[in-house]
């Protein structure tokens, strides 16, 4: 992985098969996002919705 430090995001690669990846730029294009603002969304409100989802730091 590739790691950003301007904004501490990590990069990776993500294969879908092509009618996944269709159904998300549909969906992205519905909502005015990205395909990457997107899936950050899915997987966020994922995380939430588990209780997963790491806390903040106080200093971000």
């Amino acid at each position: 992985m590739a790691k950003d430090t301007s904004n501490n995001t990590k990069s990776f690669v993500l294969r879908v098969d092509a009618a996944t990846m269709d159904a998300l730029e549909k969906w992205a294009a519905d909502e005015f996002r990205s395909i990457n603002g997107q899936l950050q969304w899915i997987i966020a409100e994922a995380l939430r919705k588990s209780g997963r989802k790491p806390k903040k730091k106080s200093n971000e």
